[in-house]
């Protein structure tokens, strides 16, 4: 809202579009938000990256000024409607900023990390709303209701104080339905119910590829797993590259695993590096099912890489990242979303940072999902905020796709949500335990669930057709 009131608050002697104000103002509000949420990037590329400190605050630095070129364009787009539509056009802000966290989503292999929408998710009633428009849908109401506000800071006139009125009443509508939603749970009492174990390792990052702490490494999960049988467990589940070697490659140690699911009789779902034998060799980041017979019932690849992790975009140009360059993994991304067929009935993962795509959930519900799993190692983020936010993000899966949610993770964040986004149990960082707790298998599909991100996209339109209103009233004026 600050933002919105300093772009249409000016004195009266300036021009009425100052371009290059109003995208300076958008890139700080960006820096300012970007910097207070994304600011673990820094930390993280210096300790795993083998990156000096002033390199890795400039890498950092490079990422947090990339993501407020969004904000920026934001307010341009803003300004210059207000310059041909007046005080009024602030109305169409949620439409423009959905717009470009569209545009953040997707272009350059996209980063929609914590969308402005995500910080309802823990207000239940308001987040319900996700179950019909997403996140971008939240979003749009989220910077409804600031536009809303600043409107009447601006103008005080009868207009905006109307305007104010309906949004309020608007939103206590949400509210109310929301609230009701919640209460009813119908959701929660649809399906089987399934007993699931999430084992965290809690293995530090630089011990995980040690060769000397292998079998110790292997042996912890091991032993966690047979724990979990013993309390009933049904389906297991194992954070992202949990195994310290190829599963598919290392025959013995591969079937110690398939030989652990025969004799306690569960399902087991894990995350392992995997090798494709082409010329040359294709390196994946995969999770395999394991039947109650030890045999391999799917295989998902990752889809969605994590930047300067798992790859790195523009190389020859980085090269003053030549540590992290060389440090980064070199995988292929998978091609497509995999059903993963459990004797309860199909479930999907996402692999870490695939979580926070929206699309790519929703494309796992449409092809018969009924419980959505994560896999994630979130030891690269240490004590940062970043497993936090990385946590809440996953529980708002839960709620556009009114489906139960387990997240495995190496050292934490791991947990159940149901298909309302209420925690049902979860674990602290850095702490070696099995999670267990029930879940159900839900084929219902919500609103959201059928027609997509299709909010997003009616404002996307909207967008493009008052920035051509606003272009064909100047040509008109000259």
């Amino acid at each position: 809202m600050p933002l919105l009131v300093v772009l249409f608050e000016r004195p009266r002697n300036w021009p009425s579009f100052q371009p290059q104000r109003a995208f300076a103002l958008g890139v700080i509000t960006g820096a300012g938000y970007f910097g207070g949420t994304v600011y673990w990037t820094g930390t993280t590329i210096r300790t795993f990256g083998g990156l000096s400190w002033p390199v890795a605050v400039l890498a950092a630095a490079l990422l947090i000024a990339y993501l407020a070129l969004f904000p920026g364009l934001f307010a341009l787009a803003l300004a210059w409607l207000n310059s041909r539509f007046g005080p009024r056009s602030i109305m169409l802000a949620p439409a423009i900023w959905v717009t470009t966290e569209l545009g953040r989503t997707y272009f350059w292999s996209g980063f929609p990390w914590l969308l402005l929408g995500i910080s309802q998710t823990t207000v239940l009633p308001v987040a319900q709303s996700a179950s019909v428009v997403g996140v971008f849908g939240v979003s749009a109401l989220v910077a409804l209701v600031s536009a809303a506000i600043a409107y009447f800071v601006i103008s005080r006139s009868r207009e905006s104080i109307a305007t104010l009125a309906v949004v309020v009443m608007f939103l206590g509508a949400v509210v109310l339905w929301g609230s009701n939603r919640i209460a009813k749970g119908a959701l929660t009492q649809q399906g089987s119910p399934v007993r699931v174990a999430l084992i965290q390792g809690n293995i530090p990052q630089d011990q995980k590829w040690d060769a000397a702490r292998a079998n110790q490494i292997f042996e912890t999960y091991l032993s966690l797993t047979h724990d979990a049988a013993r309390q009933g467990a049904q389906l297991v589940i194992w954070p992202e590259s949990a195994t310290p070697f190829y599963f598919e490659e290392d025959r013995a140690a591969g079937e110690r695993i398939r030989q652990l699911v025969r004799e306690t009789g569960i399902e087991l779902l894990f995350g392992t590096d995997e090798m494709e034998h082409s010329t040359p060799p294709a390196y994946f980041n995969s999770a395999f099912l394991l039947r109650r017979d030890g045999t391999t019932a799917a295989v998902y690849r990752k889809m969605h890489l994590v930047p300067f992790g798992e790859f790195v975009p523009l190389k020859s140009l980085l090269f003053f990242v030549g540590p992290l360059v060389e440090s980064a993994g070199d995988f292929t991304p998978g091609r497509g979303m995999v059903m993963l067929p459990t004797s309860a009935g199909p479930i999907s993962t996402a692999i870490c940072y695939e979580i926070v795509y929206p699309g790519l959930v929703r494309s796992a519900v449409l092809g018969g999902s009924q419980l959505l799993t994560t896999i994630t190692n979130d030891a690269w983020y240490g004590f940062s905020s970043a497993p936090y936010q990385h946590f809440v993000q996953a529980s708002m899966r839960s709620i556009e796709e009114g489906r139960y949610l387990a997240r495995a993770a190496n050292t934490g964040i791991s947990g159940f949500i149901d298909p309302y986004g209420r925690v049902l149990q979860q674990s602290r960082i850095f702490e070696r335990t099995v999670v267990l707790g029930e879940v159900r298998m839900v084929g219902e599909r919500t609103i959201y669930g059928k027609i997509g991100d299709l909010c997003a996209y009616a404002c996307l339109a909207l967008t493009l057709m008052a920035l051509a209103g606003a272009t064909l009233v100047r040509t008109r004026e000259r």
